[in-house]
């Protein structure tokens, strides 16, 4: 650009230095300077992202319009996207190398062009069109419909796809592509910032629906500057075990519809399958009970979930006994044991305590507390408890049994799926309970023990 040169400014303390160094001579912070370009005589940007003289009008004289939303082609996306993907919104999809971010927006923009008749443009900048063409055929896709781009180039990128005007416009990755603005290296802070940066104003400025995916890290956080989370519109977050069948799609962040829904799919031969009723794959039946397993109900965004909760308590022959979680917060198992000591008389401090949630879920909310606790009890005790119970709720620090958001849907789930009892707060007791199941409402801990 003329009139432009490069510095390296400082992600903590803003400090510009005329060239790169380990640590940042202002703020002692090692290894983020990075590399920007700054223009001597900036052209100023005139307008809004719809080409419109920019002007400052009353809140209130505008009239609220609800965005149109389009199909993605599967459900399961579409629940986690809020009902739909928005026109001119920017998704970030993130996920374990292998996890399935590829096949799932291959499938989906197949789909789309394909059913719905939506123009779909797919850039790929990690594999070739021959590659790309062999995994459609594996999957049995429709692709007569679909266009296809293999470029890194963001300014070609950009280019083309105002020429083709896809209504959807995928990158697949963010990481792959670079500005001819900066030298840095693809993937760098610097460049996946400025790509992403051009994306969001073209996805704005012609109404075009852009997903973006992201790699991450080896702590699983995504790759590339944090504010690259707070450009786009949404960021989803895709995970599962990657010997394992089942595929969990999560929303973190959604400025068009609700935060934390969840997605499941079957990962198979042909692709990605929905499942509908993902609490019958969450559950296994024994044959007969056993100790230390509860099934609770848990709510993930608008769904209620049936997950079972197992716990193994064992004595410890160490000096300090382990607390081991999976799928729920080992900090908060560590308060729940405290808990238990104190108001309901059950000493775990010599036994080593295990915890894990069947299936991969994670539970992130607060109504898993009691059906913990009593998977922990009925381990000590080696008392498995009925196979047709369910519970849930969140317990306190003085041993009071809270209600939880949801508490009627939740046991409509349970009764749908054959549960006859259910133990829950007694705030969550409706009138209109479900019929087929005994609803037991508990205020205190130790009147859920009694219970069981």
């Amino acid at each position: 650009m003329k009139g432009s040169k490069r510095v390296y400014q400082c992600e903590h303390c803003g400090a510009s230095q005329p060239k790169w160094a380990g640590q940042c001579p202002d703020c002692g912070s090692w290894n983020t300077l990075i590399e920007t370009v700054t223009a001597a005589a900036p052209a100023p940007r005139q307008g809004s992202y719809a080409g419109e003289p920019p002007q400052i009008v009353e809140l209130g004289a505008i009239k609220a319009v609800e965005s149109p939303r389009l199909s993605s082609g599967l459900s399961e996306f579409d629940r986690v996207l809020g009902g739909g993907l928005v026109e001119g919104s920017v998704v970030l999809i993130g996920g374990d190398p292998g996890i399935g971010k590829s096949t799932l927006l291959l499938q989906s923009m197949a789909l789309c062009a394909a059913n719905g008749g939506i123009a779909a443009l797919y850039v790929s900048g990690e594999e070739s069109a021959a590659q790309i063409a062999l995994r459609a055929e594996r999957l049995k896709l429709p692709t007569t419909k679909l266009r296809l781009l293999t470029e890194t180039e963001v300014e070609r990128v950009l280019a083309m796809a105002s020429v083709e005007r896809p209504r959807i416009l995928v990158i697949d990755s963010i990481q792959t592509l670079y500005s001819n603005a900066l030298h840095s290296a693809p993937g760098s802070i610097a460049q996946v910032r400025e790509c992403a940066a051009q994306l969001v104003r073209f996805a704005k400025a012609s109404r075009t629906a852009v997903y973006l995916v992201g790699h991450v890290t080896k702590d699983g956080a995504l790759a590339g500057p944090r504010v690259l989370e707070h450009m786009v519109d949404t960021v989803l977050y895709f995970e599962g075990e990657l010997g394992g069948r089942y595929r969990l799609i999560r929303a973190f962040k959604n400025r068009f519809g609700a935060v934390n829904e969840l997605g499941v799919f079957a990962m198979t031969d042909t692709g990605l399958k929905e499942v509908s009723n993902p609490s019958a794959i969450l559950l296994s039946r024994h044959d007969e009970p056993v100790a230390g397993s509860v099934v609770m109900v848990t709510r993930e965004g608008t769904r209620p979930l049936l997950v079972e909760v197992q716990a193994l308590v064992d004595q410890s022959a160490l000096g300090n006994p382990r607390r081991v979680t999976v799928g729920i917060e080992n900090n908060r198992l560590s308060m729940l044991l405290a808990v238990l000591h104190r108001h309901g008389g059950i000493a775990t401090a010599g036994c080593d305590v295990f915890a894990n949630i069947v299936g991969g879920v994670r539970v992130t909310e607060t109504g898993g507390d009691l059906a913990v606790v009593m998977a922990v009890v009925s381990s000590l005790r080696d008392r498995p408890l009925k196979s047709d119970l369910v519970m849930f709720g969140e317990i306190g620090l003085a041993g009071e049994i809270r209600p939880v958001q949801g508490g009627l849907e939740r046991l409509r789930e349970a009764a749908k799926h054959g549960f006859k009892r259910a133990i829950v707060p007694k705030a969550n007791v409706s009138k209109t309970s479900p019929e087929g199941i005994q609803v037991i409402g508990v205020s205190r801990l130790a009147e859920a023990l009694a219970e069981i």
